[in-house]
């Protein structure tokens, strides 16, 4: 077993205190809005999986779509909040996530271009949902997709803790996943930067990991393994290139990262809330205070409306990766207006990407943030446009009320996203209990990549 001799003193696992998630009094409207969006959340996981495989879909529904490596990640956290939240047994997700895990692991990998599922212990983006095989030519071997299912494999490892022989077999398939990844491999061998990913016959993609973005767990799962990690002074040599993003955007000081999923995914299982690296503590607040900041900076940016579209406001806001409407120009109110398909939608000092459309996540996601205005999102949202955009699974992945669908209403998108679904459910349940953070906060290889990486509780 890959624990085996690591040796760590768990330096976070204490509880944390003085940030919104922890502090934040929920009121009776509150809780029985969340309840019921949390478990409807939750059940899209636990329906659309393959109860073969336990592969998650990228979306759903749609016939005859793939999975998604990083649903799968989130798909595997889910289960131990269902059995939380009394909506399944324990057994229950035991047997799902084994399942899940005996099909990762056996899996083939290789540098073939066909036959695969992956090599050097990182998966392709999407996969065949019942093979488990690369789904086609397209699909990248992806760096921060297995970095976001291993959030779940790493979940798992610390979630099932019992000594009965099945729990004890998700903790050592757990490990030997996490083991198996090359992060040391992924760099290229010429740059200390991780790719954004790879193509076969032996192509890495041209793009790496720099700058400020969902990266935070990626290079932290790369410092923390016990297999093939990365440098300590990784860390600080990547954060050394966020500078460039720090500055003001709609009266908040921040380190910006445009669309909101990039302030989102890492701190689905890291909580940042009282522990500070270097660049933290020479900006003066940390990345948790940051993502606050930059929710803060797009509610006011949709406030503001600069441009002017419909049902914008306070409590109607929204922008991340998401689905939209499709590429196409429509006469708006007398002007001209250019609509997106799938895009990473974000108003940021970095850019501003905008065609109208709403993603719930990007409010869904920043519960843990800024519940005093995410919530409050969520519920004008639901209140507003009802079961248009709120069915038995929740939020739909977006919607566009400046762009008319024809029969005297606007554009609804008819699926939800897995990496859309994943934040809202475990951000809710941080926000919640802080189940997800403190789970990770157990777990051995996380723990010592942020020692790796300098982070020291303030």
């Amino acid at each position: 077993m890959l624990l085996a001799g690591i040796g760590l003193s768990l330096l976070f696992c204490g509880g944390v205190t003085g940030a919104r998630a922890d502090d934040y009094s929920l009121s009776s409207q509150d809780s029985i809005f969340l309840s019921d969006l949390e478990h409807r959340t939750f059940n899209w996981f636990w329906e659309t999986a393959n109860p073969r495989n336990g592969l998650v879909p990228d979306r759903a529904p749609l016939p005859h779509g793939a999975a998604s490596i990083a649903s799968v990640g989130f798909g595997l956290t889910a289960y131990g909040i269902g059995v939380e939240r009394g909506y399944i047994t324990r057994q229950q997700a035991v047997e799902r996530t084994l399942l899940t895990l005996r099909f990762l692991v056996a899996l083939p990998q290789g540098d073939e271009a066909k036959g695969t599922a992956g090599t050097h212990g990182f998966f392709y983006h999407f996969l065949d949902p019942e093979t488990g095989l690369r789904v086609a030519d397209w699909s990248e071997l992806s760096s921060i997709d297995t970095a976001l299912l291993m959030g779940g494999v790493l979940f798992a490892q610390s979630y099932y803790d019992r000594s009965d022989r099945q729990e004890a077999e998700i903790r050592t398939l757990a490990e030997t996943l996490y083991g198996r990844v090359d992060w040391q491999w992924m760099t290229g061998g010429k740059s200390p930067w991780l790719s954004m990913g790879w193509m076969p016959p032996g192509h890495f993609l041209s793009s790496q990991w720099t700058g400020y973005n969902e990266g935070l767990m990626l290079y932290l799962l790369a410092l923390g393994s016990p297999t093939h990690a990365l440098p300590a002074e990784t860390w600080d040599r990547w954060t050394e290139t966020h500078k460039g993003q720090q500055g003001s955007f709609y009266g908040r000081d921040l380190l910006n990262f445009a669309p909101l999923f990039g302030h989102q995914y890492s701190e689905c299982w890291v909580d940042f809330r009282n522990i500070l690296d270097k660049a933290s503590r020479q900006r003066g607040y940390n990345y948790f205070q940051n993502s606050q900041r930059a929710v803060y900076a797009q509610r006011e940016y949709a406030r503001q409306n600069p441009g002017h579209w419909k049902d914008y406001g306070s409590d109607i806001w929204g922008l991340t990766a998401s689905d939209g409407p499709g590429d196409a120009y429509r006469d708006v109110d007398g002007q001209r207006r250019h609509f997106l398909a799938y895009s990473a939608r974000g108003a940021g000092r970095d850019y501003v990407l905008d065609d109208g459309t709403i993603a719930p996540t990007a409010a869904g996601g920043s519960v843990a943030f800024a519940p005093e205005i995410a919530l409050p999102a969520l519920q004008a949202m639901k209140a507003r446009y009802g079961s248009r955009v709120y069915n038995q699974y929740g939020f739909l992945d977006a919607f566009n009320p400046s762009f008319s669908d024809g029969k005297d209403g606007f554009w609804v998108d008819g699926q939800q996203l897995g990496i859309d679904q994943g934040p809202i459910l475990l951000m809710t349940e941080n926000l919640r209990s802080g189940l997800v953070w403190n789970v990770m906060k157990k777990n051995p290889f996380l723990q010592r990549g942020l020692q790796q990486a300098g982070f020291e509780k303030r």
